[in-house]
């Protein structure tokens, strides 16, 4: 993966994700395993920790961590139905949402065992594909008209990779700062 360096490491912790940037076919391996990761890894960061803990802003001005779990639940799927559409269309025009709009529907308040339950059979579901994607299919593209441009499935696994660790690292860090560990 490839970031941009950023001025402000607790909006961005590991830096902005350079969409340029095509990975080759051993990068895409890695981006694969380190979404296959992820939700145990979150899992294991904050299972065990109080409310008071989970609707702590992982930033002065940003989400709870109960809204960013939540958060990675909903983009997570996006990323799995963009996947399939790919895969079955030729370029498909993907819906974009309003992150921060869905951050503050009613969902977002639950409690985050069932986010990170679907995180997992969700992970399964989509990491099964892309690990028996061909290096055709993974050239296949969507089209983003937010950013009016097409991006390839490879390209969209170092993306989620890097989606999944930039939020791990806000609650982490958090938990650095305030001492949780």
């Amino acid at each position: 993966m490839k970031f941009t360096t950023d001025p402000d490491p607790l909006r961005y912790p590991i830096g902005q994700y350079d969409m340029a940037t095509e990975p080759d076919a051993e990068q895409v391996q890695q981006n694969i395993v380190a979404i296959a990761a992820l939700p145990l890894k979150l899992a294991d960061l904050v299972q065990n920790w109080s409310d008071e803990q989970l609707d702590t802003p992982y930033r002065p001005g940003g989400w709870t961590v109960r809204q960013l779990i939540h958060h990675i639940a909903d983009s997570h799927i996006n990323a799995y139905q963009r996947t399939k559409l790919t895969l079955t269309e030729a370029n498909p025009t993907i819906k974009p949402y309003d992150e921060a709009l869905w951050a503050e529907l009613p969902d977002s308040s639950l409690p985050i065992a069932p986010s990170l339950h679907l995180l997992t059979a969700l992970h399964q579901r989509w990491v099964t594909m892309l690990h028996k994607l061909s290096g055709d299919e993974l050239q296949r593209t969507y089209y983003h008209p937010g950013m009016q441009q097409s991006f390839t499935l490879a390209a969209m696994t170092g993306l989620y990779n890097w989606h999944g660790e930039h939020h791990f690292q806000h609650a982490y860090q958090l938990a650095l700062r305030n001492g949780w560990l």
